[in-house]
């Protein structure tokens, strides 16, 4: 009997704002027969520290956060700080 565990990011998503969303599947294999799964989700923001993040996710976090998706998403939690003063 020979259990192994993996982890693989498993479906990522890109927000229209630029915001990233990742999952983690952990699978538990016993003699590569699927005995067990677990999933985290997490989210990224533009501009935001990847210290830690799978390194696919963090491709395609240097591909979507432009210099301008950076500004919109600024400009946008700007306004909406803004709009709660207000």
């Amino acid at each position: 009997m020979s259990l192994t565990k993996t982890t693989t990011v498993d479906q990522i998503t890109v927000e229209e704002i630029g915001t990233i969303l990742y999952r983690e599947a952990t699978k538990i294999l016993e003699d590569n027969v699927e005995i067990s799964k677990k999933f985290h989700r997490s989210s990224l923001t533009p501009a935001q520290d990847l210290t830690g993040v799978p390194a696919n996710v963090v491709a395609i976090c240097n591909t979507v956060w432009t210099t301008e998706c950076v500004a919109a998403y600024q400009a946008a939690q700007a306004a909406a700080e803004a709009a709660r003063n207000a």
